[in-house]
């Protein structure tokens, strides 16, 4: 048996002083040091033109393998038709979403330049592992120079219906790379409806006995296998991470600052998709409609810059600006603050102990694969005084999270009236409704979910010519 090979758009190169990484990274990490594996992606930087050079470091057991991208490749592929594209399109958005043929183009370059650059390193017998919308045509670059390996793709957003997709120029060229894959994973049983209704509808493949479509690639017939795979997070590392932070300069200096009033936490990075106007008009109508918790209730609202050569999510902040300085205008007393804003990014174990301090955690996207801010808030909770999750039924982690408190964001006397039941519910309750996530949490883990991922890949027959191939020795 080879290596598990990952092949992301960024790679996680460990750095001296940078943070530690999220539970997503350690898990593949823990997944790649187990077999000796290796972790390939783009280094992060650009140059004018773009550099086949693959540069390879080992640490912690790990080979990691980057390329650099010109300048205009990597605003086409990236910036251009991923999140200009591919973003706003998988997360229902229409409204936001900017086709170009020119963009289109340098995402299929990138995507060959990826290819051409990894099959050299592979093996015959190593499995390679693809994430994310940045890289769905890889494997069918891959196979069109020879690849042979067993190949994953797991999509860490939502996949839409057939009837969204299809407002893509090249949907069915995306969904026909998909069937270069021995596996296609995604979040939810949702998600997985919404890949099978493309496939059906877009294609005119429909699903065997077993969840899988045949479709040819590159000339032959290939079988894809389509499943849902949840992620989880570490959670037992998180809990401890915000037991000790919760002891912390940062988090004590928040609980002190809150006197006897009650925390609801929001903490994401600056994105349309996380209904972060929604849910401060959320809390906007709690005190509107519910004045017994004026100066009884602090909003902390953490949402990091991202994108900002991006008009959308430049707005998208001045938006948030507007809304954070209309409450407090509207409701603050001299010695008391609705709303705290930050849109800066803040350390993930200093969150860790405001999630443990916080009654509430307010999580409301309007779309979203998972969403694993809403697993950290509940695994940092502390297990005699659990604060309540409320949670946005569009978001991956409503379909198995039973114990919070599900909201439409888009209805915000809905989100206030879940407020003030969350801040008002007995204790033996929140114990209840904590628990059983809780054990939900301990059991699909992160590693859980990659060691799930590879296992089924594993088990996934290929072809027997594919079985009988032999590569040249990888470098």
């Amino acid at each position: 048996m080879g290596r598990v090979v990952v092949v992301s758009n960024r790679v996680a190169v460990p750095r001296r002083g940078e943070p530690a990484a999220g539970g997503l990274a350690v898990a593949l990490k823990d997944v790649l040091k187990a077999g000796g594996g290796l972790w390939f992606g783009w280094s992060g930087e650009t140059r004018r033109e773009s550099s086949p050079a693959v540069k390879q470091v080992r640490s912690g057991g790990i080979d990691y393998a980057t390329i650099d991208l010109s300048e205009q490749d990597h605003k086409g592929f990236y910036a251009g038709y991923s999140n200009a594209t591919l973003w706003p399109l998988f997360h229902f958005r229409l409204g936001l979403m900017e086709f170009d043929r020119k963009d289109a183009a340098a995402y299929r370059k990138v995507n060959r330049e990826f290819a051409q650059a990894l099959l050299p390193l592979l093996g015959p017998q190593d499995t390679v592992w693809i994430h994310d919308y940045q890289l769905i045509p890889m494997a069918a670059e891959l196979r069109a120079l020879g690849a042979k390996q067993r190949i994953g793709f797991f999509l860490h957003i939502p996949f839409p219906p057939f009837a969204v997709l299809s407002a893509l120029p090249d949907a069915e060229q995306l969904l026909r790379d998909l069937l270069a894959y021995d596996l296609v994973g995604v979040q939810t049983k949702r998600d997985l409806g919404g890949l099978l209704n493309c496939f059906a509808e877009g294609l005119g493949l429909f699903p065997d006995a077993t969840g899988g479509v045949r479709g040819e690639v590159a000339g032959r017939q290939r079988r894809t296998q389509l499943s849902a795979h949840p992620i989880g997070i570490d959670t037992r590392g998180f809990a401890t991470i915000a037991r000790k932070a919760s002891y912390a300069p940062e988090a004590q200096r928040l609980i002190s600052s809150m006197g006897d009033r009650a925390l609801i936490v929001g903490a994401e990075r600056l994105d349309y998709t996380k209904g972060l106007p929604q849910r401060m008009r959320g809390f906007g109508a709690l005190l509107a409609n519910f004045p017994e918790h004026l100066n009884k209730v602090t909003y902390l609202q953490v949402a990091a810059r991202s994108r900002n050569e991006v008009a959308s999510y430049r707005d998208l902040k001045r938006e948030l600006d507007a809304l954070a300085g209309r409450i407090n205008g509207d409701y603050a007393e001299f010695d008391w603050t609705p709303v705290r804003y930050v849109a800066r990014a803040v350390a993930r174990d200093t969150l860790a102990g405001f999630y443990r301090a916080a009654r509430v955690g307010l999580v409301t996207p309007l779309r979203d694969g998972m969403n694993l801010v809403a697993k950290e808030y509940v695994a940092a909770q502390d297990p005699e005084d659990p604060g309540v999750l409320i949670l946005s039924q569009f978001a991956g982690a409503a379909e198995a999270m039973d114990g919070a408190l599900l909201v439409n964001p888009l209805d915000a006397q809905a989100m206030a009236e879940q407020l003030d039941r969350a801040l008002k519910m007995p204790l033996a309750e929140r114990k209840e409704r904590w628990e059983g996530m809780m054990r939900g949490l301990e059991d699909q883990t992160a590693m859980r979910w990659a060691e799930n991922f590879l296992t089924e890949l594993e088990e996934v027959p290929l072809p027997d010519q594919d079985l009988a191939w032999a590569a040249p020795a990888r470098n």
